[in-house]
This record gives C-alpha cells, sequence and structure tokens, in this order.
C-alpha cells in the first residue's frame, strides 16, 4: 500500500492572488509619478536647450527679428517638441502630454524664454471612481492632487533668461594685415 503524504508547497499561492492585483495598482501608480519627474527634468534640459540657442542664433536688428519669429522660435519650437516626445505616442501617453507653449519675451537687458506644458489627468481609474468631496473633507491639497489626477491634469512651466548675444567681431588691424 501507498502511503499517501500531504505538501504545504501551494499555500502562498492564495495571498500572491490576492495580493497581485494590489501590487500592479501601485506599480502603475509609481511609473506614472515617475514619468512626471522624467517630465520635469527633460522640460529643465530643453529650457536651457530653446534659450541657449535663441541667444545664439537670434538677431538684434528689426529686420532680422521677424526672421527669428518666423522660422527660429518654430524650428525650436519643434525639436523641443521631439524631444520631449509629442512625436511618439508611446511616450506622449506614458508622460499624459497635451500641448507645448514657447513664449520668449524680449523685453530690456534679458531674453526670457518660458516653455509650458500641459498635461492631460492620468486618470487612475481606482483612485477617481470615489466622490471627491467625500474622500477629501475640504483639505485644499486632497483637492488639488485630485482634480489633478481625475479632472484637469496639470501645467509645468520652465523660465529661462540669457541675455543679449554679444557676438565678438574679429579683430583687424587697420592696414588689413
Amino acid at each position: 500500500m501507498r502511503k499517501i503524504s500531504f505538501s504545504n508547497r501551494g499555500q502562498a499561492t492564495t495571498e500572491v492572488v490576492l495580493l497581485f492585483p494590489i501590487l500592479v495598482i501601485f506599480i502603475i501608480f509609481i511609473i506614472k509619478i515617475f514619468g512626471l519627474l522624467v517630465l520635469t527634468q527633460k522640460m529643465e534640459i530643453a529650457g536651457f536647450y530653446a534659450a541657449r540657442r535663441f541667444q545664439l542664433q537670434s538677431h538684434m536688428t528689426d529686420f532680422l527679428q521677424r526672421w527669428d519669429r518666423r522660422y527660429l522660435e518654430k524650428d525650436i519650437k519643434k525639436k523641443v517638441e521631439n524631444y520631449l516626445g509629442f512625436n511618439n505616442p508611446g511616450m506622449k501617453r506614458l508622460l499624459s502630454l497635451r500641448s507645448l507653449t514657447l513664449k520668449i519675451n524680449r523685453s530690456g537687458t534679458w531674453t526670457q524664454v518660458k516653455m509650458t506644458v500641459r498635461t492631460a489627468p492620468p486618470r487612475i481609474k481606482f483612485l477617481c471612481k470615489y466622490d471627491k468631496l467625500q474622500l477629501c473633507k475640504n483639505d485644499q491639497n486632497c483637492l488639488t492632487g485630485f482634480a489633478y489626477l481625475c479632472e484637469t491634469g496639470g501645467e509645468i512651466e520652465v523660465i529661462k533668461y540669457v541675455g543679449p548675444n554679444e557676438r565678438v567681431l574679429p579683430w583687424r588691424r587697420p592696414e588689413n594685415r
């Protein structure tokens, strides 16, 4: 006769099955938050690029400033959009990108380069199915966070200042030697 033995090896299966959906929800939430941090860092780099390129390639005369507005600003915006991921559908969805605004203000000594990225709400479904007033109980930080996650999304703004492009002309001797 054969002896039947029972093993306790399958005991953890129940815990894994029950905890797996919670683990997946936390992973998705962490990826979304990490994507927001990555977007902020990418915007800082793109803001430096836009400001420096505008400083080095812009012009001081009124006639050539039209060229700056028509071509240079549009080309800088196109390159920044490409770097941030607006042209990549996967990156656009991961970072919840909606639109990019690039404003260049020449006033006085400093030129202000202002980039604003509007993001769509990440819409994490298990958080958005609850009533916001009941969940937050008039806590302003909670209401702002709930509005970002479920309703409006947000704006991230980067402002860089650059001086005028004072290109040094090559020095020449008066005799042209």
